[in-house]
């Protein structure tokens, strides 16, 4: 790793600005455990979660490798990288490409011995059919994608890529950042920090905590330098020059990588918002509050606020969540307004049904992703699961409708494509007003009036 480089540019930077080391960049931070005796002078640790942020994008790639025949020998990779803790796993995304050179190839490399399971949401989804905790939904989606060609199942409209992916962003990331670090993990006798994090660390128990919550998020270390278009360029591999902050020549996919929510953040900025540099700003704030208390426990003040910043996080991270899901429901209705155009003129649909498939599981998995932050949803969780319900509405009619004892689909039910493109934009009025969005990209809202009177109020009817 490059914690040395990279501590070096951070303390340069900081000099340039006449600020302290760790003003604009996450990290260094220095040793504050009292009786430390060791030779670290970095107390910045979440090795740990940026090796799962890697686990997470190689179970994504592997997700669309099958080809129907190989069926075991996939589901054996993807839960190599979803259960297991096996050394030797080599990073499938990022990988070096022309223009883009990585530091590392192997997940042990940054942290050993992590697994993406046993950090699920321990909650039964909702949004999902046979009651199933997350980690019990991602292995069942795991063993179906094993099992198609590519990821996707014709039958169901299930793209198995964009689901699990969204998903496990949800219930492994979002969750044990807002829901565990963010919460339990910053109460006043959880993790003092006048203690070490455990025995034998040179970091506190709240700069730990803290640190975790921000490795979950996926921004990199020095997201406060970056517009939200270079942010997101990190992420797709395009953007070296700035991605490389300590200027080695490589990405160190610790410190310097865009993933996860941090880059769907960095995507809704780009029409305007500001959450990635809001959120990025809160750990920055939170971390610095900690470093000032030198070792010490955090005073009733200081304890305040630090979950004043924690309450930042958690609603903009929300947020982005539920950007992401309003942003893919827009994309499920253009989908279906072309769908309907091509099937009206007997033209070939496989195209276009593919991508509103690709659309529709970006949008459930992120639906089901707000489940799994701890936070009850009331009404608007019910809601939203039935406007979306447990698939898309194939080309014939009907949608998935459950599970049966065997662990087969079912499909059924009345829906139609005109029907279910009034769903998606009153499933964007729910998600715009229930979570305040500010950014309401492939916003359709308008044409809500316009589409109803086509249908007839009768068709419009919510499916409850």
């Amino acid at each position: 790793m490059k914690s040395t480089n990279y501590i070096a540019a951070s303390l340069l930077g900081a000099l340039a600005c006449g600020s302290p080391a760790w003003a604009d960049v996450y990290g260094p931070f220095p040793i504050t455990l009292k009786g430390y005796d060791g030779d670290k002078t970095d107390s910045t640790a979440y090795t740990g979660q940026a090796a799962r942020q890697l686990l997470h994008n190689s179970l994504k790639k592997l997700a669309a490798q099958g080809d129907g025949s190989n069926a075991e020998a996939i589901k054996a990779q993807m839960m190599m990288y979803f259960a297991g803790k096996d050394e030797g796993r080599e990073i499938l995304d990022p990988q070096s490409k022309d223009g883009f050179t990585v530091a590392q190839t192997m997940v042990d490399e940054i942290s050993k011995g992590n697994e993406l399971k046993s950090k699920a949401y321990g909650g039964l989804v909702n949004g999902w059919p046979g009651k199933m905790t997350s980690a019990e939904v991602l292995e069942f989606m795991i063993d179906k994608a094993a099992a198609t060609s590519g990821g996707f199942d014709p039958l169901t409209g299930y793209d198995y890529q964009q689901l699990i992916s969204k998903f496990a962003m949800g219930a492994v990331f979002y969750n044990q950042g807002v829901d565990n670090y963010l919460d339990e993990g910053l109460a006043r006798d959880n993790k003092p920090n006048d203690q070490p994090y455990s025995e034998g660390r040179h970091y506190t128990g709240k700069e730990h905590v803290w640190d975790e919550a921000f490795g979950y998020f996926g921004a990199p270390a020095h997201a406060l330098t970056l517009d939200a278009e270079q942010a997101y360029g990190i992420a797709k591999g395009a953007d070296m020059s700035v991605a490389d902050y300590d200027k080695d020549g490589k990405v160190d996919l610790y410190r310097e990588m865009t993933y996860a929510h941090g880059y769907y953040a960095a995507d809704a900025d780009k029409s305007g918002t500001n959450y990635l540099h809001t959120i990025v700003r809160a750990f920055l704030d939170g971390r610095n509050l900690i470093t000032s208390a030198a070792g010490e426990a955090l005073t009733d003040a200081q304890h305040a606020e630090l979950m004043g910043y924690a309450d930042v996080i958690k609603s903009n991270w929300e947020k982005v969540i539920a950007e992401a899901a309003f942003k893919y429901a827009g994309s499920v209705y253009k989908d279906l307004q072309k769908l309907q155009i091509i099937i009206e003129s007997n033209g070939d649909a496989t195209e276009a049904f593919r991508d509103y498939t690709k659309h529709w599981g970006e949008l459930k998995g992120f639906a089901m992703a707000l489940e799994a932050g701890g936070k009850d949803l009331g009404d608007v969780g019910v809601r939203m699961n039935r406007l979306i319900g447990y698939g898309p509405v194939l080309l014939g009619g009907g949608q998935v409708t459950g599970i049966d004892d065997s662990g087969n689909y079912v499909t059924g039910g009345d829906q139609d494509m005109g029907n279910y493109m009034v769903h998606m934009l009153k499933l964007q009025h729910l998600l715009g007003e229930s979570f305040a969005l500010e950014g309401r990209k492939n916003d359709a809202t308008e044409e809500m009036d316009g589409l109803v009177e086509s249908l007839g109020e009768g068709l419009a009817a919510e499916n409850d």
